[in-house]
């Protein structure tokens, strides 16, 4: 896929990124920063509706977005796209391929963003001589495996507006970390890929997002949703009513 490169300055080094405090873990000295910085010399603008990687495509690189957003996807056993996650502004992409070396899911963007990317081989070789930086993406890679699971469980067997209940929580504190608002956001995903994510039909999430609202728990304006009740709202997952 032809991507559009960023051009590298000083301003887009890992020293001076926005991003720092998030992709870098804390205790780097500048000359380390500054070689970590060397690592990272692609950055890439994806728009939206764009793929950054697909499904068997050989694994190479980890990708930090550095801002936007994405879904992964693959298709089920009737050819339908199965919508697997939503990626963030400071999450990594690329994860899920490091054992088979291969994509193993498509994964687009879903408003045009951009991404630094992270050659896996000279990132190796750097860890090898900053113990501190193989330390972090393990952790970040548990963090991911943990997310994963939670999510897993809250949906397993749910009601449908426990589910949504449940994803909106979860990006509600995953905005949070990130230093964004976590009661006032924006849905960068259509009705239909929640749905998909949630294993649930589009009018199923409409009239669950509707209910949420009649009951003030939340207010949706367009894709903007303001969460006006985080507390009643953690109660659906437990199936708890007013």
């Amino acid at each position: 896929m032809a991507r559009n490169y960023i051009v590298s300055t000083a301003e887009s080094k890992c020293a001076t990124c926005s991003l720092r405090e998030i992709c870098l873990p804390v205790g780097l000295d500048k000359d380390e920063t500054e070689l970590l910085g060397d690592l990272i010399n692609h950055k890439y603008r994806i728009r939206r509706g764009e793929h950054l990687f697909h499904t068997g495509l050989a694994f190479k690189s980890l990708y930090a977005v550095r801002n936007g957003f994405f879904k992964s996807c693959v298709l089920d056993s009737d050819g339908r796209q199965q919508v697997t996650g939503f990626y963030m502004t400071g999450e990594l992409l690329g994860l899920d391929a490091i054992s088979s070396e291969k994509h193993t899911c498509d994964t687009v963007a879903l408003e045009d963003s951009e991404v630094c990317e992270v050659p896996f081989i000279k990132l190796e070789e750097i860890s090898r001589r900053i113990p501190l930086l193989m330390h972090h993406f393990h952790k970040i890679m548990s963090r991911e495996i943990v997310q994963d699971h939670t999510i897993m469980m809250l949906m397993g067997g749910r009601k449908a507006e426990e589910r949504l209940a449940a994803f909106l929580l979860n990006l509600s504190e995953r905005f949070a970390k990130r230093g964004y608002s976590s009661t006032n956001f924006i849905l960068r995903m259509t009705r239909e890929e929640i749905g998909s994510y949630l294993g649930l039909k589009l009018e199923t999430v409409s009239r669950s997002l509707s209910r949420l609202q009649e009951e003030g728990i939340i207010t949706i304006n367009n894709k903007n949703v303001r969460l006006n009740d985080i507390y009643r709202l953690s109660h659906k997952i437990s199936g708890y009513s007013d």
